[in-house]
């Protein structure tokens, strides 16, 4: 796509140079477990009636998120705020999420909104128009279920400056019940999937040779990770899974290529609620944004450490 002849930059060009600016891979979850929220900021009573207080709770959220926002900043590139535990406080909570994405982009933070969307072409069209063009709670990218084909996945590659991570081997312990399964051709499903990403991608390749369509595979199954990144080199990845769901820093490894490229790794609740681990315990409730900081810093040297990239 061109703007008076210069060429609109891809969403994942974007990516790769925030990521390299900060020499970090990392992507921090903001996803505010309200039984996990310090009782300084989200009294406990409030919970006994949530429907009653979604005002209050959304904006305990929003001082929250602000505060792990500004501890995390100068060790990630992006953000991804869980949108389930936005829409299920109604519409206070979706004004919590339409700010948390303005505060972040206000600190220069590439915001990946996991909504996990999908549906036929037409109402994926609109789920793209809700949340990858001009709207109030639009972001930088989205995830989405690619399991309705090739239709339900184009129209959130439209907009060539934003982007889309389409589940491919989730992190789930019961995500082999379906992506584990055997074709007749002796492919797996996810394999399968990832050919199908592969090849709708090859329209959408920016300048570091990765594509806009990227792909979500967990570290919690590194010999898949291992077997997926041979099978389709150009596609982007996002790793959940690291940290509260078992997943470390080795495990990650082969999803990058020999520059450190082709990943993200996220940490939510290992980030978020870091005060409450044993390790970062001195912090104390009251400084759960340091402790969150402190997290974020040491997963970012961990992984770069592995990788080869220390500071």
């Amino acid at each position: 796509m061109m703007i008076e002849g210069v060429r609109m930059k891809y969403f994942i060009d974007r990516l790769i140079e925030k990521i390299e600016e900060k020499n970090s891979r990392i992507c921090v979850g903001l996803d505010p477990h309200l039984e996990l929220m310090p009782k300084s900021l989200l009294n406990p009573e409030i919970l006994e009636d949530i429907e009653k207080n979604q005002k209050k709770i959304s904006k305990s959220i929003y001082q929250f998120n602000k505060e792990i926002i500004d501890s995390v900043k100068d060790y990630t590139a992006v953000v991804k705020p869980q949108m389930a535990f936005y829409e299920k406080l109604g519409i206070e909570g979706m004004k919590t999420l339409k700010n948390t994405i303005a505060y972040a982009e206000e600190k220069e933070l590439i915001v990946l909104l996991d909504g996990k969307r999908n549906d036929i072409g037409s109402t994926a069209s609109a789920y793209a128009e809700a949340y990858l063009t001009d709207s109030k709670y639009a972001a930088d990218a989205l995830t989405i279920n690619p399991y309705l084909g090739r239709d339900g996945i184009i129209p959130f590659l439209e907009n060539k400056s934003k982007g889309a991570f389409a589940l491919l081997k989730t992190s789930n312990p019961s995500s082999g019940d379906l992506q584990d399964l055997i074709l007749q051709d002796g492919q797996k499903v996810y394999e399968k999937m990832g050919k199908i990403l592969s090849s709708i991608g090859e329209d959408y390749i920016g300048s570091f040779g990765f594509s806009n369509l990227a792909a979500v595979v967990g570290a919690t199954y590194p010999e898949e990770l291992k077997e997926i990144r041979k099978i389709i080199p150009s596609v982007f990845f996002l790793i959940p899974g690291y940290g509260a769901q078992g997943g470390g820093a080795e495990d990650i490894k082969a999803g990058f290529d020999i520059n450190g490229r082709g990943a993200i790794v996220n940490s939510s609740r290992g980030i978020n609620f870091a005060y409450q681990k044993e390790e970062f315990k001195d912090f104390g409730a009251d400084n759960f944004a340091e402790a969150a900081g402190a997290a974020a810093e040491k997963m970012k040297n961990e992984i770069n450490k592995v990788l080869g990239f220390n500071n």
